[in-house]
């Protein structure tokens, strides 16, 4: 007897895709977030390609990891794909000391992000 299969977090016309490790601040990757949302899925990849940002680089990868996934796991049109959900939360933060003078030290902080992205197959309109 094994466990049965956990349901989908999503609807069966949309793929998801999440970047646990992102290495940054969460409002800077929030601000790259709103750039795609509501976009077809061409039209996002170029945003995030030509993005002077540099949380767009990480973004595109999970952003082209949800196509994969959708096309490859869940049999939906790419042409037809509109990035319906980019949501952005904070995950771990490294602490790290820094030496100052008179023997002292600050604490410096590290942080890591999630972006979840969930793109959604659009029906044609005539």
């Amino acid at each position: 007897m094994s466990k049965p299969k956990s349901p989908r977090k999503v609807a069966d016309n949309e793929a998801l895709s999440v970047g646990t490790q992102i290495r940054g601040s969460a409002q800077k990757l929030g601000l790259v977030a709103a750039l795609i949302r509501n976009k077809k899925v061409g039209d996002a990849m170029n945003i995030l390609q030509f993005s002077t940002k540099g949380m767009a680089v990480e973004a595109r990868k999970v952003l082209a990891s949800a196509i994969a996934n959708a096309e490859n796991n869940h049999n939906l049109d790419v042409d037809a794909l509109v990035v319906a959900e980019a949501s952005v939360g904070k995950s771990i933060t490294m602490k790290r000391f820094a030496t100052r003078g008179r023997g002292k030290s600050t604490r410096i902080l590290k942080p890591f992000s999630r972006l979840r992205i969930v793109v959604r197959e659009m029906e044609e309109e005539a």
